[in-house]
């Protein structure tokens, strides 16, 4: 089954690092970002994991749930914890499903069998409160995740949620965006009333609407 943007994130119970939970419950009515990691005690996974506790007020500040996922057991992971606790000077509080069968990778399509056949590939969800699929991002094994750059999309999701705008290239929290085609240039200014611009007729910018 491949997963693919605007559709429903399938819901799941699962073992984790911090108990059963139901995926669904887990996230209620926050933004969730559900990532994979080939297995336990592999480097560039403990590196991410540091990362992502790290950013928790990040996260946080955004509604967003964070959950892990790992083929290995919830009794490995506890103890992978603790090295990335201990290497990335941390505390990894968010969960890290266990999925030594794979009933989650095979749900959402992050066993890719030209990569690996036994263990997941990079693969991050963001999911919206309404539990719709709005971002897939997929790593090969030996590349580390930006989480800036998650961050950076979470912003633009939530932005782009309320706000009849888009987002340009490399933009991030506070920059102009633009108004999107739907809107007529003379209906502008009573939607955006901190001005615009129109560098074509069919790109038209404005300061971040909620900014």
């Amino acid at each position: 089954m491949s997963i693919r943007l605007g559709d429903t994130a399938p819901n799941f119970k699962a073992n984790t690092s911090i108990g059963e939970i139901d995926f669904y419950d887990y996230l209620g009515d926050s933004w969730g970002v559900l990532f994979s990691h080939p297995a336990d005690y592999t480097p560039v996974c403990t590196t991410e994991l540091g990362r992502t506790a790290a950013l928790k007020g990040e996260f946080e500040k955004r509604n967003v749930k964070v959950l892990a996922l790992s083929v290995d057991s919830a009794e490995s992971h506890k103890g992978w914890i603790n090295d990335i606790n201990e290497t990335q000077n941390t505390s990894v509080e968010f969960p890290i499903i266990a999925d030594p069968d794979k009933t989650v990778a095979n749900l959402y399509d992050m066993i890719h069998p030209n990569a690996s056949e036994t263990l997941t590939v990079r693969s991050l969800f963001v999911i919206s409160p309404d539990k719709k699929v709005k971002l897939t991002i997929t790593y090969p094994a030996s590349t580390g995740r930006n989480f800036n750059e998650v961050l950076r999309v979470i912003d633009s999701l939530q932005l782009t949620a309320n706000y009849s705008v888009a987002t340009p290239a490399d933009w991030k929290d506070g920059e102009d965006v633009i108004v999107v085609n739907s809107i007529k240039t003379e209906d502008i200014p009573a939607k955006f009333p901190k001005g615009h611009q129109v560098i074509k007729p069919y790109l038209r910018t404005t300061p971040q609407p909620n900014k």
